[in-house]
């Protein structure tokens, strides 16, 4: 959003998930942020290539990057979803509380700075006692959490897979991000996303990373956010 310009009615945040997690994953969230409409990125400080991903970041000041809590993985098998590995036992409050603690401070060591949001994998930060959790930590930090701020409103309906872990091909075309445009609400939305470059990412989301990063950058995209009058901004702008 250029600084003379009006404030829209409609701003969108285009965020990424699991940035540094593998080094096709930061490939890809970088195309998207040079050559597409991507604005900021959720780090996962626990990954040998966060530290790449930290390097970028730090010389790239367009690009807003917030924590991304890593406690665990699952994946679907026979129909019933099983850990792929887990960092703490969910049901442990305190636990919970020195293992966010511990990467918040791996952040501030890899970006010098606060996050500028907070999330987590697989959303695990939307249950108890996770969520009081990181309600108490990002209130001090003062910080939107995905899902529980009210300047934010989060859609993840660009995504190439259901709950079941279904292909939803359609999910990620230029044509259903392009809808979800249209449809945009007043206020501030973050729209999530999870691109990647080389199928090197690990569960189940994997393959549909490469066409994210072809939608995403598609010329087409960000000519309907002006045309729709939508301010593309970060979360950065927020703070």
């Amino acid at each position: 959003m250029s600084p003379s310009a009006p404030e829209s009615a409609r701003r969108l945040i285009v965020n990424a998930d699991d940035f540094g997690q593998s080094g096709g994953i930061n490939d890809g969230i970088i195309e998207c942020h040079e050559h597409g409409v991507l604005t900021s990125a959720s780090l996962m400080v626990r990954w040998p290539s966060a530290l790449a991903a930290a390097e970028y970041a730090r010389r790239t000041p367009t690009l807003s990057v917030g924590l991304h809590l890593d406690l665990g993985e699952w994946t679907l098998r026979g129909g019933e979803w099983t850990p792929i590995y887990g960092v703490v036992a969910l049901d442990d409050a305190g636990a919970v509380r020195t293992e966010i603690l511990r990467q918040l401070e791996t952040f501030r060591r890899l970006i010098g700075c606060h996050p500028t949001h907070i999330d987590s994998h697989q959303h695990v930060h939307r249950d108890e006692p996770v969520r009081t959790v990181i309600a108490e930590i990002s209130d001090r930090l003062g910080v939107p959490v995905r899902q529980s701020s009210a300047k934010v409103r989060y859609l993840g309906g660009f995504y190439g897979q259901g709950s079941r872990g279904e292909a939803l091909e359609s999910a990620v075309t230029v044509e259903h991000l392009i809808g979800i445009l249209r449809t945009l609400p007043d206020g501030t939305t973050e729209l999530g996303c999870h691109p990647g470059a080389r199928a090197d990412a690990h569960g189940m989301y994997v393959l549909e990373r490469d066409q994210e990063v072809h939608v995403l950058c598609d010329p087409r995209v960000r000519g309907a956010i002006q045309d729709e009058g939508i301010d593309l901004i970060s979360f950065r702008d927020l703070t």
